[in-house]
């Protein structure tokens, strides 16, 4: 037997639990089992083949120009939250920059230390902004503890620092309930992860980017206005993050004496 027939009944039987993050309109995440049509069963196949996705940006990173001194590449790198900064358009939040985005929908932080090196190192930016943790507290890819993911993001940190790439940090955005994990109420788990990376960016000298104590609500979660489903930010969303992202990415270039022709150290873009 392949190696889809041996996971597909188990794979359906778990439900979104290690099923990657489920969009709305991809019937292949809605289907009974044994209804799935062949083109279902093929990509299914292509992700269990690729499981880090490592063939999502291979065409374009290849395409990339090469980085030049008085424009400092910036990479932004993540799950659907990232992604969606280029779904919103980027050039509505940051106009001229030509920042690079590097988000995969429904990744978790194991996915994503494993394509850093070719998603990240091999692009050699000035500053990598790591946004990651939602999917693996949501248990995207299974059950996920506070330290695995902690573990998987100080092992993203150690190969940006290893590789002189400054890094910016950020808080997970506030969450109460996944659409996608009925049930489930993950807060407090954000919470505790949070402090848990504002207190390890301290020790190792790099940027936190708290997009939480600016967005969160009563309940821990994210407002109407600022999310629809709850997890995916709005326009509203990404207006509200867009300041904060880019204050921190100047505080990184300037510790890492990379900045822009026109500015100078310290001045706020």
């Amino acid at each position: 037997m392949s190696l889809l027939s041996n996971l597909l009944p188990i794979l359906m039987m778990a439900g979104p639990a290690v099923l990657p993050e489920p969009p709305a309109s991809d019937p292949m995440f809605h289907a009974e089992p044994g209804s799935l049509q062949p083109e279902q069963i093929r990509a299914m196949q292509q992700r269990l083949a690729d499981w880090p996705q490592l063939g999502y940006y291979r065409e374009q990173n290849a395409a990339l120009p090469a980085a030049t001194a008085d424009r400092p590449r910036v990479v932004f790198f993540g799950d659907s939250i990232t992604e969606g900064w280029g779904a919103t358009g980027s050039s509505t939040f940051f106009p001229g920059k030509g920042y690079i985005n590097r988000g995969i929908s429904g990744q978790t932080t194991a996915q994503m230390l494993l394509r850093f090196r070719q998603d990240v190192i091999a692009l050699r930016p000035a500053v990598v902004v790591v946004l990651a943790g939602t999917n693996d507290i949501a248990g995207n890819t299974g059950p996920a503890t506070q330290a695995m993911i902690e573990d998987n993001l100080h092992g993203m940190v150690e190969l940006a620092k290893a590789h002189g790439i400054a890094v910016v940090l950020s808080s997970v955005l506030p969450v109460s309930s996944y659409p996608w994990r009925a049930g489930l109420r993950p807060a407090d788990k954000v919470r505790a992860l949070n402090t848990a990376l504002k207190q390890y960016a301290g020790t190792e000298g790099i940027v936190f980017l708290d997009y939480h104590a600016l967005m969160t609500n009563k309940e821990g979660g994210l407002d109407v206005a600022l999310s629809a489903d709850g997890v995916h930010t709005t326009p509203a969303g990404y207006a509200r993050m867009a300041p904060l992202a880019e204050a921190a990415i100047a505080d990184a270039l300037a510790a890492a004496g990379a900045v822009p022709s026109g500015r100078t150290q310290g001045t706020q873009p």
